[in-house]
């Protein structure tokens, strides 16, 4: 009995370590696609449409500040509304424990041309 044990237990720890990692979710992901549907609702002019993908949030790294010695973080956000996607970037400032929004873009993914 104690040798089944201890086989499953070493079959759990073998497939616990060759499974792949889980993606970390970015730091403000949350708060990034909650301010991410505030921005592409105000820039729909308040389309009730509008939605936005927070499962395929991500950060994109960080950028210097404007001012300063410091960095900020960029987290992209993928939202939709009808037949138009919108990529948006939302930019915080780095402090640990808060979700500071220092910047935000849309973009319309749609060639005018």
């Amino acid at each position: 009995m104690s040798r089944t044990r201890i086989g499953l237990a070493a079959l759990t720890a073998l497939l616990i370590a060759a499974s792949p990692a889980v993606a970390e979710e970015p730091a403000c992901a949350a708060a990034a696609a909650g301010q991410a549907l505030k921005l592409l609702k105000f820039h729909t002019e308040g389309d009730d449409r509008a939605a936005v993908f927070a499962d395929r949030v991500k950060s994109l790294g960080t950028i210097k500040a404007l001012r300063g010695k410091g960095r900020l973080d960029v987290v992209e956000v993928p939202g939709a509304v009808y037949k138009a996607d919108y990529r948006m970037r939302l930019i915080y400032a780095q402090i640990p424990g808060e979700c500071v929004l220092m910047g935000q873009e849309i973009l319309e993914a749609s060639d005018p041309y």
